[in-house]
């Protein structure tokens, strides 16, 4: 039920938030449809103010889950005083909140990932069994950051959890364009760390895989990468004309998978 309602309530403030956009109210929206089921599993694996959380700008669903508001979302998308990620200062979906151990990241796609390895070098130069959570799409996957990031946190077995939601593009860019591997998760190899892979649309699948990664970091075995095969259902952000790259048939049978 928790579940079911978490990703229901992202699913409807991200609608709501387009609406504003197309009327003139809202500056800028970047969706998480298509990957609710992916955030939602995830996101209840952590303890919420716990955990650090270093999220990226689709994770809609994650910060819901972990006790943002829809009305704290709303202050943020309206550029509000009282927005608790920026007091109104940041563009939408740079999502941050204090009192929930959740750190803003910057525009520059990836320099969330180190960010989430330093704190949990943190957390294991302290002794403390805090777990270090970050996510990022399958494009930014290539970007140095995040080697260099995975690869630090391979050789010192630090309690992260990278967690990449894969959903075919890199804004226009498919996948296939961009890396010669199938899988995101088959890096992690590389790295000395598991990666498992996932579908992003069954909440439960995603779910079990992150305890398992939150167990695993706990115990102090270090990192794991989960990848969560999902679906970007809407423009890459509402700045985006998909339809210049995607066909129809590439939507209609994306929808299918919702």
């Amino acid at each position: 039920h928790q579940m079911f309602r978490l990703m229901s309530l992202a699913r409807a403030l991200d609608e709501r938030m387009w609406q504003l956009n197309r009327q003139g109210k809202a500056p800028f929206v970047i969706s998480c449809q298509g990957h609710e089921a992916a955030q939602v599993g995830a996101a209840l694996a952590l303890k919420p103010g716990h955990d650090w959380v270093a999220p990226y700008y689709r994770d809609l669903g994650v910060m819901l889950t972990l006790g943002m508001t829809a009305r704290e979302v709303m202050l943020a998308l309206l550029a509000k005083a009282e927005d608790p990620n920026s007091g109104g200062r940041q563009m939408p979906s740079h999502y941050s909140h204090r009192a929930l151990n959740i750190v803003s990241h910057s525009s520059p796609t990836g320099t969330q990932v180190p960010h989430a390895v330093g704190i949990a070098m943190a957390a294991q130069m302290r002794g403390d069994d805090v777990v270090a959570w970050t996510a990022f799409g399958e494009g930014t996957s290539s970007q140095g950051d995040v080697h260099e990031a995975m690869n630090l946190a391979g050789v010192m077995k630090l309690p992260v959890i990278f967690f990449c939601e894969n959903n075919g593009y890199a804004i226009s860019v498919p996948q296939s364009k961009q890396m010669g591997v199938e899988n995101v998760a088959d890096r992690a190899a590389g790295y000395g760390f598991p990666g498992v892979v996932v579908d992003g649309t069954n909440v439960l699948e995603v779910y079990e895989a992150s305890v398992a990664a939150v167990e695993r970091a706990r115990r102090g075995d270090g990192p794991t990468l989960i990848e969560a095969k999902c679906v970007r259902l809407t423009p890459h952000s509402s700045d985006d004309n998909d339809r210049t790259y995607r066909s129809p048939e590439d939507l209609k049978a994306m929808k299918s998978r919702d």
